[in-house]
């Protein structure tokens, strides 16, 4: 009796245990993420697991950065996205909480995330893959930077006309309503949380992925980039106006790229 007291009683602090772990999972990974890129601006070495991305020179990365580079944007891609996807993963330990209370199966919150974090992953390895080929093409310098401003321009702009997109639109409109999505597409057991986390980290993705194209325009470990994106798209699902941050933004950037194109036409 005393022991099933006790679950219950760590079951209804359900919100804090979760919120904690959520806050310690992005600690660490931007506390590591903080620590390459001042590794990076002092030594001209970025290493991730011990591994070295670039160095000072300009020659071209063998396949095997790919591993580093995966490594890499996997840490970023947890570091930016966790936090803004808090709410979605609250709102799912509240409901399962709800269920359990109801006596029907409990299913751990971490499935959940992890099938969110998958999707992130699988778009690290193509960030990786390409930025690899934009470093072979010498359309990033070695310390990750764009050496072309029509890229820069070129991505701006696209990602400016991106936030006035339907696509766009409709993944945020999904990441802004949790309990909704929740209610609709609900599955059971833990196959179904791990398809519930992939299936919101499909929309997140749709939502955010030109956003995080721009890591290419000023820097992939400016960490203030990162963090001026991080907090864009946090804003974009959380805010009570988060739509038209985002598509005054875009605005932005538009204008932005249009300047840097031109500039890199003369």
């Amino acid at each position: 009796m005393n022991q099933g007291i006790s679950i219950e009683s760590v079951l209804k602090r359900d919100r804090t245990v979760v919120l904690a772990g959520l806050v310690a999972i992005s600690a660490l990974a931007w506390g590591y993420m903080v620590h390459e890129a001042r590794a990076m601006v002092h030594t001209g070495v970025c290493q991730c697991a011990g591994m070295k991305i670039s160095g000072p020179d300009t020659q071209s990365w063998s396949a095997t950065t790919l591993v580093p580079l995966f490594l890499m944007w996997t840490e970023m891609m947890v570091a930016m996205m966790t936090p803004s996807a808090a709410p979605m993963i609250l709102t799912f330990a509240a409901v399962n909480r709800k269920r359990l209370e109801r006596e029907q199966p409990f299913v751990p919150t971490g499935i959940f995330l992890l099938g969110y974090l998958v999707v992130w992953t699988l778009f690290s390895a193509i960030a990786a893959v390409a930025q690899w080929i934009l470093h072979s093409r010498a359309l990033l310098s070695p310390m990750m930077v764009s050496t072309s401003p029509l890229l820069g321009g070129v991505l701006l702009i696209a990602a400016g006309v991106f936030q006035w997109t339907p696509l766009k639109n409709a993944c945020l409109t999904h990441c802004r309503s949790p309990l909704s999505f929740l209610m609709i597409d609900w599955r059971e057991g833990r196959r179904g949380a791990f398809v519930m986390g992939l299936k919101h980290g499909a929309y997140c993705t749709g939502c955010c992925w030109f956003l995080m194209a721009l890591l290419f325009v000023a820097g992939v470990m400016n960490i203030w980039w990162v963090a001026a994106i991080s907090i864009l798209v946090l804003l974009e699902k959380v805010a009570p106006k988060g739509l038209h941050v985002g598509r005054a933004v875009g605005l932005a950037f538009a204008v932005w790229g249009g300047w840097m194109f031109i500039n890199g036409i003369h």
